[in-house]
């Protein structure tokens, strides 16, 4: 071979090492990448959907207040039952509670079965007013000892008022005044009047008389 020719391969060859070393090189002094965190971590699931406000807590419903009425109502009818039991009972001379009758009981025979009155009032003309406290009685008896009027003043009646017995009622026959006292007159009958006595200063029932007129002739005193 030429001594051209073997000069021009020895270089060649020369430079094919060097290329190759010089690759290996680089290739071992690279910096390896470092891998991006933020590419690493995987990215948090968009939710798209505006969340719901929390649930309201319902406010619980009020329960309406019981109406007044139907007792108002049931107060009224007991009322007018009450009235119209004084009524029926004036007709024949009586009062509720007391068993004595106008125009026909004898005092002898309250006092027999209740005793003594624990006071006895005149009223004049020879009438005198019998108190009976525990029975809530004051019984009116004229010379005879024929009762002619019966009052009662149980509590049961001191509620009453005058607008009430007029709504069962009906308008007074007559009307009287005695003192601070206004006396209401009821015709139960021919025979008996019931009257209801109100004071000016309550506006309601002091008590009841049922009163036989034909029985406390020139009587003064209601």
């Amino acid at each position: 071979m030429k001594p051209q020719i073997k000069a021009l391969a020895y270089s060649m060859m020369l430079a094919g090492v060097l290329t190759l070393a010089a690759c290996n090189s680089d290739s071992k002094t690279a910096t390896p990448a470092t891998p991006d965190p933020a590419a690493a971590t995987p990215a948090a699931p968009t939710n798209n959907t505006t969340p719901s406000p929390a649930p309201t807590a319902a406010s619980p419903t009020t329960a309406p207040a019981p109406s007044s009425a139907p007792t108002a109502a049931a107060g009224s009818e007991d009322t007018s039952k009450q009235l119209k039991e004084l009524l029926e009972q004036a007709k024949q001379g009586k009062i509720p509670g007391i068993k004595y009758a106008a125009h026909t009981a004898l005092i002898d025979e309250v006092e027999k079965d209740w005793g003594k009155a624990d006071k006895q009032d005149s009223a004049g003309k020879g009438f005198v007013y019998a108190t009976y406290s525990k029975k809530n009685a004051v019984l009116g008896f004229n010379k005879g000892m024929l009762i002619f009027d019966v009052r009662s003043n149980d509590p049961a009646l001191h509620k009453l008022t005058l607008q009430q017995i007029e709504q069962t009622l009906g308008k007074p026959a007559d009307i009287k005044l005695n003192g601070d006292d206004t006396i209401y007159i009821f015709k139960a009958n021919d025979q008996f009047q019931l009257k209801f006595i109100i004071p000016k200063s309550t506006g309601k029932v002091d008590h009841i008389s049922v009163f036989s007129p034909q029985d406390s002739v020139n009587l003064m005193a209601e």
